[in-house]
């Protein structure tokens, strides 16, 4: 796959999967940075120039916006319609892309017990 084609094919990306996942609840770019870090338990981090580079896209293609927020001056973002449908469209795939993974991590434990 093409870099840059998974939101025409509707696969998220990892980054973006947890930028989307963040916005469950309406929220500024540093807490999104923030959050993206605890929800993978720091295995991701996204800094301030890709988190802005996939924010921009993801406005562009109608899966999240910007909500009025003029108290702290911080742009806060949420997920539109399209953005909660391809969310939970993409953590479907991911489910069952796990429950393969669990079924062949049996298969291949038990290989290494009888081998």
């Amino acid at each position: 796959m093409a870099r840059g084609k998974s939101l025409d094919d509707e696969i998220l990306t990892d980054s973006t999967y947890y930028i989307l996942l963040s916005l469950v609840s309406p929220m500024h770019g540093y807490g999104i940075m923030q959050k993206v870090k605890e929800l993978s338990e720091g295995q991701m981090i996204i800094g301030p120039a890709s988190l802005y580079t996939i924010v921009k896209k993801l406005q562009d293609a109608g899966l999240i916006k910007l909500l009025d927020d003029d108290e702290e001056r911080k742009k806060t973002y949420g997920l539109t319609q399209g953005g909660k449908e391809i969310l939970k469209k993409d953590i479907k795939r991911r489910t069952a892309m796990v429950e393969h993974g669990i079924e062949a991590l049996k298969y291949l434990e038990e290989g290494n017990e009888n081998g």
